[in-house]
């Protein structure tokens, strides 16, 4: 054999290892992974996907110039809000809107204590099947352990954000007579509670924003243990 065919069959034999070595590469499942490393990628996953998320919201405009997360007037207002423009009272109606955001981007940082609490009540043996679940069990994980703790937490900070503003209260007014004969929502009718729940609804949005990045390229996160398990699921 000459020097050209030794060296094509060398290529030919290099390029057959390398081409097993990346299949037995993805051959890797979750299957393959001990109790201990799906637990620990996903708590991993939980705490970073989580503190992105909260530190997005609580910047400033976090919620107010994220169209994703900017919490609107309820829709049966948005009519009402309109009209009141067209008699002069457009800075009021925008005032309201920026405090029911504002207050929202204030509570936002409470969840860190919570958030990463429930990372700790998570048993190895629910890891592989939250890993498993699709692209946001790891977010409906969080809204089940955290929701309504969080709730409390953030009523409080977005009553003060909401209160200073005069409308807050005839919007009160308005609506608990309108949820009266039906025509609202009860958990609606209340603006401090609408703009809880709204806050709520943007930060597990966030949550599984990050979450899907996490399952989609999980090297870009610089964490050997993400990449072995998520990369796993790809």
């Amino acid at each position: 054999m000459d020097r050209r065919q030794f060296n094509s069959v060398s290529v030919t034999m290099a390029g057959l290892f390398a081409s097993l070595a990346l299949q037995h590469a993805h051959a890797l499942t979750l299957a393959d992974l001990s109790n201990a490393d799906a637990s620990k990628g996903l708590k991993t996953a939980l705490e970073k996907g989580a503190l992105a998320a909260v530190n997005i919201l609580s910047a400033p405009d976090g919620f107010l110039g994220n169209e994703k997360v900017r919490i609107p007037l309820p829709g049966y207002l948005q009519d009402a809000a309109n009209l009141l423009r067209t008699f002069g009272q457009s800075a009021k109606v925008d005032e309201l809107i920026t405090a029911m955001n504002r207050g929202a981007e204030a509570a936002v940082p409470m969840a860190k204590d919570l958030l990463v609490k429930a990372v700790q009540t998570m048993s190895v043996t629910d890891a592989k099947g939250i890993l498993s679940g699709g692209d946001t069990a790891v977010t409906q994980f969080f809204a089940e352990r955290t929701r309504s703790p969080l709730a409390a937490k953030f009523l409080p900070i977005v009553s003060k954000a909401t209160e200073k503003v005069g409308l807050a209260g005839k919007y009160n007014q308005v609506a608990g007579k309108a949820a009266e004969i039906g025509l609202v929502k009860k958990e609606d009718a209340n603006i401090q509670q609408y703009v809880t729940g709204k806050t709520l609804d943007g930060l597990f949005f966030m949550i599984s924003e990050e979450e899907k990045k996490i399952r989609q390229n999980p090297v870009a996160y610089g964490s050997s243990i993400l990449t072995k398990v998520f990369g796993a699921l790809q």
